[in-house]
């Protein structure tokens, strides 16, 4: 039984949007079948030209297909990633999770499994937080939360978060690290899917 992978996002300015391309390139490699979903976009054209790197990654992003509750129902387990907005998970991620209320309701998003990634202008800037918060709505599904952990070598390459990794970016927004950020994400999304896959008896 392959594991049934969702990948889903919010990015304004790209590094997102890299680090679950990324992730999918790790779980489509460790045998996963993948869906790779952006969130809707709530902010208006005003705001997002008036920052080039965030049109330029709305243009790009456009064949990746909008998350559904379909995706949710589908996948075994997921990985959502959001920057931080004032220490908080974009109001966009927000948005969808609190659109789920019908299917949790029902019971249908316990016992998924689910990590989570971050970035932030700097490395105090909330990563860490916005991933406790992804991780906060997941307890009220009845999810099982799979960290990145102290278990790979590249999550103290990457600056150390226990809890998923976590993107800096310069003022430029270039990545920082983004070698050591690359392989920790995708030795956490490998941990996933290799948990999910045990979980499922594959």
């Amino acid at each position: 039984m392959t594991t049934k992978l969702l990948i889903a996002y919010y990015s304004s300015t790209g590094t997102g949007t890299q680090m679950v391309e990324w992730a999918k390139e790790a779980a489509q490699a460790n045998g996963a079948e993948v869906r790779l979903r952006k969130v809707h976009e709530l902010a208006p054209d005003v705001a997002i030209d008036s920052n080039p790197a965030w049109r330029k990654n709305v243009d790009a992003s456009t064949d990746i297909p909008e998350v559904t509750s379909d995706d949710l129902l589908w996948a075994d387990a997921y990985i959502f990633s959001s920057p931080s907005r004032f220490g908080v998970m974009a109001s966009q991620l927000k948005q969808f999770f609190d659109l789920q209320g019908g299917l949790w309701a029902q019971g249908k998003l316990a016992n998924k499994f689910v990590t989570a990634f971050s970035s932030a202008q700097n490395p105090n800037g909330g990563q860490e937080q916005v991933i406790q918060g992804i991780y906060t709505v997941m307890q009220h599904w009845g999810a099982i939360i799979v960290p990145a952990g102290y278990v790979n070598p590249s999550t103290f390459a990457a600056g150390g978060n226990p809890y998923g990794t976590s993107a800096s970016v310069d003022g430029e927004g270039n990545m920082l690290k983004a070698d050591e950020v690359k392989a920790a994400v995708q030795d956490q999304t490998k941990r996933l899917v290799d948990v999910t896959s045990k979980y499922l008896g594959e």
